[in-house]
């Protein structure tokens, strides 16, 4: 007995089908993560019959509490209950045109059903209805692929992802959240059909490759794009960062393989997709800022400038937000450099109000991605670092507890400026307007009110005996 059918919608779900004398299966990924002891809120349930019928019956056992959506030309349908989404829809079987990841759907057995699932491991089907109560219906050995962490297609891989290719991101997907291995001739398959997926949306490419970024080790999953060429059609800025160059014996490090390590360094301290972009796009830019200097070696100048210009074109290709989330993650790109250098240097008071100025709530992020952009194998160098970071650190708190310039605003605004000096919009108000910027943050000024009007009149003074 699986504990699972159990559960008070199970049975439901269970009498709903007995009363419209249907069979009833759960099926899919909420079988496959059973097996695998993860929690899921998903559920698919494939019936002998009209899922549309079966779902409404459930809905109106379950009350009020449930609600209930349609889709008639799909002929599926979803029940939202509590925490829980249960997808209903008929047993079917499926044919493609090349030039569509659209199906040609017609009603089918549970085993064309099951014939149509990307993977063994997501074919699984548990009978809910009393008629098939608790039997698993494994006819492609997926029990024994999850026991083995194998994927691999019910069917001939290159007919499976030569019809649906959005399978071949989900293939890679699932192997990185679930630490499995792609059999070698799904592998190929891959390969071989990569080009297919030009006819998938750029939405549903992003939907997986942000699920691939937010598995625990992204790394892998961005390995097996590169290797089986996916990633050269879906992101090619990221693979010109792939490879090295040496003239004269001096040489630079591989930039795709530095960026793929700072991308886990990240994933190891936060589940932020946004701040896992920006350790992806910290370094975009290097392969178009790339100089070979004499007597020095390979220089990358001004490529976090760049790179945050780039972040823009970027989200459009990709279909990301084009919202605060990407201004979040050019601002990181471009200032992904500061905390390092003052790592290197001297930390003045000066330069750490600076970084906090322009950083504000995402100073915390903007630290995690520096500290995670330290990937020398040398140990005394990583220590400095981190010594010296910490130190930072300890600045930021200290300056923000005293001057508050997080999200700093200026004690005197621009329109203060004109209405205490009688002036006009004009290029006066930006000189005094910096001015009194470049002086708080250099601490030569208070951050009150009584200290800026005291620098203000100084300095307007100036102005007017330099006009």
């Amino acid at each position: 007995m699986y504990s699972f059918l159990e559960q008070d919608i199970f049975r439901i779900i269970q009498q709903a089908s007995d009363e419209l004398n249907v069979d009833a299966y759960a099926i899919g990924g909420y079988v496959r993560d059973m097996f695998l002891e993860r929690s899921s809120k998903d559920i698919d349930v494939v019936t002998i019959g009209k899922g549309i019928d079966l779902a409404t019956l459930v809905h109106q056992k379950l009350g009020r509490e449930a609600h209930l959506s349609t889709f008639k030309n799909f002929g599926t349908a979803q029940v939202k209950f509590n925490d829980l989404e249960i997808e209903f829809v008929g047993a079917r079987k499926e044919s493609y045109n090349r030039d569509s990841r659209k199906p040609i759907v017609e009603d089918g057995t549970l085993e064309d059903d099951q014939n149509r699932r990307d993977f063994t491991i997501n074919a699984l089907a548990i009978g809910i209805s009393k008629n098939k109560h608790a039997k698993l219906l494994d006819p492609f050995n997926g029990l024994e692929d999850l026991k083995n962490k194998i994927l691999r297609t019910p069917l001939d891989p290159a007919i499976t992802y030569s019809d649906d290719p959005l399978r071949m991101m989900r293939a890679i997907r699932f192997a990185t959240q679930l630490n499995f291995a792609i059999e070698e001739k799904s592998l190929q398959a891959i390969a071989t059909n990569k080009d297919r997926i030009k006819i998938v949306s750029k939405e549903r490419i992003s939907d997986e490759l942000n699920k691939i970024i937010l598995s625990p080790i992204p790394s892998v999953g961005f390995k097996l794009l590169f290797n089986t060429g996916l990633l050269h059609l879906i992101f090619p800025e990221m693979v010109k960062l792939q490879g090295t160059e040496t003239i004269k014996g001096l040489s630079h490090k591989d930039n795709f393989y530095h960026t793929l390590e700072v991308l886990d360094n990240v994933a190891k301290k936060s589940d932020n997709l946004w701040l896992r972009w920006a350790a992806i796009l910290h370094d975009i830019a290097k392969p178009a800022t790339k100089r070979f200097e004499e007597g020095h070696g390979f220089t990358f100048h001004g490529h976090e400038d760049k790179g945050a210009r780039m972040v823009p074109k970027i989200f459009t290709n990709l279909k990301l937000p084009l919202n605060e989330k990407m201004k979040y993650v050019q601002k990181l790109v471009e200032l992904h450099l500061r905390p390092i250098v003052l790592a290197k240097t001297e930390v003045t008071d000066s330069a750490v109000r600076r970084l906090l100025f322009e950083a504000g709530d995402d100073i915390d992020d903007l630290m995690a991605l520096c500290e995670s952009d330290i990937t020398t194998k040398n140990p005394n160098k990583v220590k400095r670092y981190m010594q010296n970071f910490e130190v930072v650190r300890t600045k930021l708190v200290e300056l923000e507890e005293k001057d508050k310039l997080r999200n700093w605003q200026p004690p005197i605004m621009g329109e203060d400026i004109m209405k205490m000096y009688d002036l006009s919009p004009g290029r006066e108000i930006g000189i005094l307007k910096n001015a009194l910027k470049d002086a708080i943050l250099d601490g030569i000024v208070e951050n009150t009110f009584e200290g800026a009007k005291k620098f203000l009149d100084k300095k307007f003074e100036e102005l007017k005996k330099a006009n």
